[in-house]
């Protein structure tokens, strides 16, 4: 199924982005992801324990934790943690749960959905914003960092 023009419409409407999972470490795809989608004019809210802050914004414990809307709740976690997640957007009243690539919850969609949410599975917001939008060529695409090539033997 053809979702291009309800991806185009969550990034064009879409302004604040939750990223469960993201890291602080620059080679990592969820600091490649939110670098990008803060570069290009969204605001990036980090949720990971472990910091204090990210990409020059305060980074919390957990998505209850933040004080202000967000519109989607972008997750770089494992499947397994999805359902949870998606239990916490619905209370914080997110409008999309999208989940990374690889990652995808029939769980979360049905819980989700039903709360009303839009969902998003197996898809990177970073490839599908230079997709619809002509960024595919920045940083994380075209860094010889990550590569379809295979190594040398």
């Amino acid at each position: 199924m053809d979702d291009s023009d309800k991806l185009r419409r969550i990034l064009r409407t879409s302004r604040t982005l939750a990223v469960v999972g993201l890291s602080a470490q620059w080679h990592r795809p969820s600091h490649f992801a939110a670098k990008y989608m803060q570069e290009h004019g969204y605001r990036v809210i980090p949720v990971n324990p472990t910091y204090d802050s990210i990409l020059g914004e305060k980074c919390y414990k957990r998505l209850a934790d933040i004080p202000e809307k967000v519109d989607v709740v972008d997750c770089f976690r494992k499947s397994a943690e999805i359902p949870a997640l998606a239990e916490e957007a619905i209370a914080m009243g997110a409008k999309v749960l999208w989940m990374q690539l690889g990652v995808e919850s029939p769980e979360a969609r049905r819980r989700a959905e039903a709360a009303g949410l839009e969902v998003v599975e197996n898809r990177c917001v970073k490839i599908e914003h230079g997709r619809f939008f002509g960024g595919l060529g920045w940083a994380g695409v075209n860094t010889k960092v990550i590569s379809a090539k295979r190594a040398s033997a």
